[in-house]
């Protein structure tokens, strides 16, 4: 009697196992390039229990009634400061959408790569 992987039936099933694991984790993450969005920094925080993230929100109205919210990868340092420093203020994101995220990436599937300070259409601030 030959071993199960050698016999080819064994090999089919983990050759479709394989095959299975990377379209998941290409559809994870598969990512689109150049979303916009600009409102006022909320909310940032540094999150978590067993995997700490970084997660924020913005807010696009008058009311708070539309909320932006994102994450940041924690190779992000750059972002992760100027998040910090701007927060409270209306601020320009550069992100990338996921289709998915996993748990230790953060809560939401946009990922902001850059912050811009912008002065607010709501308010005259200097």
């Amino acid at each position: 009697m030959r071993p199960q992987a050698l016999d080819g039936e064994g090999c089919g099933r983990a050759g479709l196992r394989v095959a299975l694991v990377a379209v998941g984790a290409t559809a994870v993450g598969h990512k689109q390039w150049g979303e916009f969005d600009a409102g006022e920094l909320i909310k940032f925080s540094h999150k978590g229990i067993v995997v700490k993230t970084y997660e924020g929100e913005i807010s696009q109205g008058i009311s708070g009634a539309q909320i932006f919210k994102f994450s940041v990868m924690d190779q992000e340092q750059e972002v992760i400061e100027k998040m910090k420093k701007h927060q409270g203020q209306y601020v320009k994101l550069s992100y990338v959408e996921r289709f998915s995220t996993f748990f230790f990436w953060g809560d939401s599937k946009y990922f902001v790569t850059e912050i811009v300070p912008e002065k607010s259409p709501h308010f005259n601030r200097e």
